[in-house]
């Protein structure tokens, strides 16, 4: 059994075997890790790739640089992206760098937690939450960590 992840360097789709997915595999194409334990900047060039063609979910992160809250979740999230992978893809979306995105997704308030599933959203949340409940929303959410 294989599974999708789509590489947070090139967006290229590599099919890794499942019971290898926490050996620290790199991409077919550009050679570097699939998974850095760290987030990845969502962008226009990147969005449908990252979010329809990984078949790990996807918590995306909506933020923006003025906004305190998420100025303070922000660690939490990084942190989040260490423990997490390879089970869970954590991505950050700027929402003013990416407004089209924004708008897509019907942000209205920051911090924006979405979670995604095969490239369809399941469930959202607004507000900075602690490590310990967001690892609880994400369980409650189906997420297997």
């Amino acid at each position: 059994m294989t599974t999708r992840i789509c590489c947070p360097h090139c967006s290229a789709t590599n099919n890794v075997p499942t019971a290898r997915l926490a050996d620290k595999p790199n991409c077919g194409k550009c050679k570097q890790p699939l998974f850095k334990g760290a987030t990845t900047a969502l962008t226009a060039a990147n969005y449908q790739s990252m979010i329809s063609r990984n078949d790990i979910p996807v918590l995306v992160d909506c933020w923006a640089s003025w906004c305190g809250p998420c100025q303070q979740f922000g660690p939490v999230f990084e942190q989040a992206a260490g423990q997490f992978e390879p089970k869970l893809r954590l991505v950050k979306l700027d929402t003013e760098a990416e407004q089209s995105i924004g708008a897509q997704l019907q942000i209205r308030s920051i911090p924006t937690l979405i979670l995604f599933r095969q490239g369809k959203e399941v469930a959202r949340v607004s507000g900075a939450l602690p490590l310990g409940q967001l690892k609880q929303w994400l369980i409650q959410n189906g997420v297997d960590l």
